[in-house]
């Protein structure tokens, strides 16, 4: 017989925190908090497991409800944008869950951005435009279809992301000591933030010791800001290469970057973008000048809530399949 399923657990996890909630099949939210960090590539699949089902218990407890009467989990997490990191991590949550005696009917692991698409549109239509230490854009068509671009990693991706502005502040740091490039604040900057003075400096630090490049990507910003020419054209192209991940997106959706069809709602997401500053204002520019058909606007909810719709969907699916039944509200 099958169980009665009456709530659904939606999870927005990253490197910081995991928040979640704990929703009825109508999507009122009944309780929620927040946790430790569940990014897995960083903290490792044990301790982010650990993580997400301390708060899942804790959120049962709370409304006093059995895990049989969970329909389904969605994570969204930090990292698990791939199918394997995604198998990796579901895996890791599958056999913690089991040895806590925790059993769910349904589990699922999407990708952080993911979530936060059905968040920023409750489940319907839009872009979103995540920028941070990565980038990404994710859409969502009227029919349900979800497209993106981008999300190829830090070494053959991620354009107009932090890691790329970091990384292009140190190839221009690098030409002016050659003296092969302009003059740029720069230098200096990074110096005396980092004590990286010297070519023997840049070098270790990059290259022995790891240095995150996206942490410089602030100082090009304030650079900028002081009118320094290379951190201004490092800004412009990396806004550039951000609209070409909207319009080869709108592309894939059958629109048209231009023309006097309905507009179409884009969130701007990520630590670069989510705050009034050099670099977001210059990207709103852009969009405003090439993709006039892009209506910039907030979102209508959390990524956390985004989980709990897609857990929500991944229920009716069960109902429909014949696998899940749910208690009369």
């Amino acid at each position: 017989m099958s169980e009665i399923a009456q709530y659904v657990i939606g999870l927005d996890g990253g490197g910081t925190k995991t928040s979640i909630q704990l929703a009825d099949l109508s999507g009122t939210v009944i309780t929620e908090t927040q946790g430790g960090p569940s990014n897995f590539q960083i903290i490792g699949i044990e301790e982010a497991s650990r993580n997400i089902l301390d708060l899942a218990e804790t959120c049962c407890h709370s409304v006093g409800c059995s895990y049989s009467q969970i329909g389904s989990v969605v994570a969204g997490l930090t990292g698990a944008g791939r199918i394997a990191d995604e198998r990796r991590i579901t895996e890791g949550l599958q056999n913690a869950s089991e040895k806590r005696g925790m059993f769910f009917h349904d589990l699922k692991v999407e990708s952080d951005a993911r979530v936060a698409l059905e968040g920023a549109f409750k489940g319907t239509r839009g872009i979103v435009l995540i920028c941070g230490t990565g980038s990404i854009v994710f859409a969502k068509d009227a029919k349900g279809r979800v497209i993106r671009s981008g999300g190829w990693g830090r070494l053959i991706g991620d354009e107009g992301s932090g890691y790329q502005i970091g990384r292009e502040a140190f190839r221009s740091i690098a030409r002016m000591m050659d003296g092969r490039g302009r003059a740029t604040k720069l230098a200096k900057m990074v110096g005396s933030e980092f004590g990286l003075k010297t070519h023997e400096d840049i070098i270790r630090a990059v290259y022995r010791e790891d240095f995150d490049l996206a942490s410089a990507a602030p100082l090009v910003l304030l650079a900028a800001e002081r009118n320094d020419a290379a951190a201004t054209e490092i800004l412009r192209f990396a806004a550039a290469e951000l609209i070409d991940a909207l319009r080869a997106v709108m592309k894939s959706l059958g629109n048209s970057p231009r023309g006097n069809r309905p507009k179409i709602p884009l969130v701007l997401m990520g630590g670069l973008m989510q705050s009034e500053n050099v670099y977001s204002k210059k990207v709103k520019s852009a969009i405003r000048k090439n993709l006039p058909r892009l209506s910039v606007e907030d979102p209508i909810d959390r990524p956390v809530h985004g989980a709990v719709l897609m857990a929500i969907d991944r229920v009716k699916t069960g109902l429909k399949n014949g696998t899940l039944a749910v208690a009369v509200q």
